[in-house]
């Protein structure tokens, strides 16, 4: 057990640092795009109809069968990989851990947002945003670009980084894939339209179950680490007591206000999804303009918040290895 657990935690150091260097290569199939043709495949066999009430158990069993599904096989390839010899372990256990996390492709995508920006190829800018954001693009200016890049970096520094490694530090690799499952399904199938009102109630439920401590831990991990990028720590803790509990998710507005408070500008508003204008309150207070760099700025605070929690998983990994 003592071996197994340390393997783990070196396992998930290396995970993050190929990512860090490698990031998701386009050439090589993602797993989460197994998960999402799951998610597909029952949607197609279960869902019965637009706002079906029937559908709502019926969305519940397809979180409970993909979660397993998308938990199980890395469980089981794992434990094989345990039995073959603890040099195989490792190796598995890194390439999961880094498939699991998407910080490099994040901050990569952010940044051909800002460089489009910044040669003032507004269409690029777009093109390159929608890449990475679920609302229509279309209709952003320059700023809104802008707005919407820096809040899908500081919503996902949680969502892609740091909440992926709160249950890999819990659970192992297959931790991990149990959330990514959970937040696939999240971002495939819960949306409070005609379509999914009924079937995709269960994914979002179980998304904000989910993240609801790693969001949290997400936020105070990025006003900690804002010395650390010289953005202003005391703004961004006012911004994240004020404002993280502004959108209706209970989770996505608690790394989002802390970004804007720690950058002194303000995000968030009103936004159109397909077609559909959906209401927001702003978050944090327009000290300044928000400008391109912001994105950057934000990439950066991602990466020293996970490095944080990547530090505090270690050290409380190793307790509990000193305990035994």
């Amino acid at each position: 057990m003592k071996e197994r657990l340390l393997i783990q935690t070196a396992a998930i150091l290396a995970g993050f640092l190929i990512d860090f260097f490698v990031g998701d290569p386009y050439a090589i199939p993602h797993p989460v795009v197994g998960i999402g043709k799951w998610i597909s495949f029952f949607d197609r066999k279960l869902r019965r109809g637009n706002s079906n009430p029937n559908d709502v158990g019926r969305g519940a069993l397809t979180v409970v069968l993909v979660a397993l599904i998308s938990t199980g096989i890395p469980a089981l390839v794992l434990a094989l990989a345990w039995r073959l010899h603890p040099a195989a372990y490792f190796a598995v256990n890194a390439v999961m851990c880094w498939q699991i996390l998407a910080a490099r492709q994040l901050f990569r995508e952010g940044k051909k947002v800002q460089h489009a920006l910044e040669k003032g190829d507004t269409e690029g800018a777009r093109a390159a945003v929608s890449m990475i954001v679920g609302r229509d693009t279309n209709v952003l200016d320059e700023r809104g670009i802008c707005r919407a890049a820096v809040e899908t970096v500081a919503e996902n520094a949680s969502d892609g980084v740091i909440a992926p490694l709160f249950w890999t530090f819990l659970f192992g690799a297959a931790g991990g894939f149990f959330y990514k499952s959970i937040n696939t399904m999240d971002s495939m199938l819960g949306y409070k339209n005609e379509k999914y009102l009924t079937f995709g109630r269960a994914a979002a439920k179980t998304d904000d179950v989910v993240n609801f401590i790693p969001a949290r831990l997400s936020a105070l991990f990025m006003i900690a680490a804002c010395p650390l990028c010289g953005l202003d720590a005391k703004n961004a803790w006012r911004i994240f007591r004020r404002d993280r509990m502004k959108h209706a998710s209970p989770n996505s507005a608690q790394t989002e206000a802390t970004a804007a408070g720690a950058l002194g500008v303000r995000l968030a508003g009103d936004a159109v999804y397909g077609g559909v204008l959906h209401k927001k309150e702003f978050l944090g207070d327009p000290l300044r303009e928000i400008e391109p760099a912001d994105i950057t700025r934000t990439g950066r605070l991602m990466y020293a918040a996970s490095l944080i929690a990547l530090a505090l998983g270690t050290l409380l990994r190793g307790a509990i290895l000193l305990c035994f």
